[in-house]
């Protein structure tokens, strides 16, 4: 049973969080937003200690729709990184700045980008496509993400400085077109450079959290160097070019890795 020991801390950790938000807020919604989260990735890391090959994409498309479908449409929630500066600036900790807070800013600290791996909804479409492993190098482009931080800031501050009427509407149309182009764009990268995570690398905004506070995650793959041989099944198995063979924090994109256990599964001597 000591191998069950990861996803039990997880459920651990995600009821703790939804046990303190439900009592804070005051809002028996958080107890289940958090408690359903937390149980979807808790069964994939479940059926990932069994040896199940969509174990991951379970917890993809469990959370990645209900936060999709469920929050943002139906319920007319921006989860986009729009909807958290709206909050922001005026000033309510809701929605959005819990999500950000949880998944995106304090999260990363214990589970690193596990976000990436096993909720974006983004991420959920562009899996399926069929580069799962890049098939060319890297690009040093990856500064157009900063720029798409920095215009969705502006953004929403504008709209925000020029007391636009109705905002809600606004960042509800927000949500709607910034999925259609994210999506349009990821799909596109993934084709133009043979790499299904393209657009986490190059252009996804929510990385400007991610890849900070991941440098610091508890939750690290790591590679045991008595059984490594060596033989570079992992580096080309990762969708995001992470030496995980190296056990230090400074190792090549070692604040890009989403634990999708890829690496793991490649690995003929379960070293990882």
């Amino acid at each position: 049973m000591k191998k069950y020991g990861l996803p039990v801390l997880m459920l651990i950790v995600f009821e703790i969080v939804a046990v303190a938000l439900w009592k804070a807020k005051d809002n028996a919604f958080y107890l289940f937003n958090f408690s359903y989260i937390g149980c979807s990735i808790t069964l994939a890391l479940f059926l990932f200690l069994r040896k199940n090959p969509h174990a991951r994409r379970v917890a993809q498309i469990l959370v990645g729709l209900y936060m999709l479908v469920y929050l943002g449409l139906i319920c007319r929630e921006n989860m986009q990184i729009e909807g958290f500066w709206y909050y922001l600036f005026t000033g309510v900790f809701e929605a959005a700045t819990i999500h950000y807070a949880v998944a995106k800013i304090f999260g990363p600290l214990f589970f690193g980008r596990g976000w990436c791996g096993y909720a974006c909804w983004t991420a959920m479409i562009l899996d399926f496509l069929p580069y799962k492993a890049p098939k060319q190098p890297r690009r040093n482009i990856g500064w157009i993400r900063y720029a798409v931080f920095i215009a969705s800031l502006l953004f929403v501050a504008a709209m925000f400085f020029a007391h636009a009427a109705d905002m809600e509407r606004i960042m509800f149309r927000a949500f709607v077109v910034g999925n259609l182009a994210y999506y349009a764009v990821g799909i596109g990268l993934a084709f133009r450079f043979q790499d299904n995570r393209a657009f986490c690398k190059y252009v996804c905004p929510i990385t400007v959290f991610l890849k900070p506070m991941s440098y610091f995650a508890l939750m690290r793959i790591q590679c045991d160097a008595d059984k490594c041989i060596s033989c570079g099944r992992c580096k080309k198995a990762c969708p995001m070019d992470v030496d995980v063979t190296d056990p230090s924090r400074k190792r090549k994109n070692g604040t890009e890795c989403i634990l999708c256990f890829e690496c793991a599964r490649a690995c003929p001597k379960d070293a990882i």
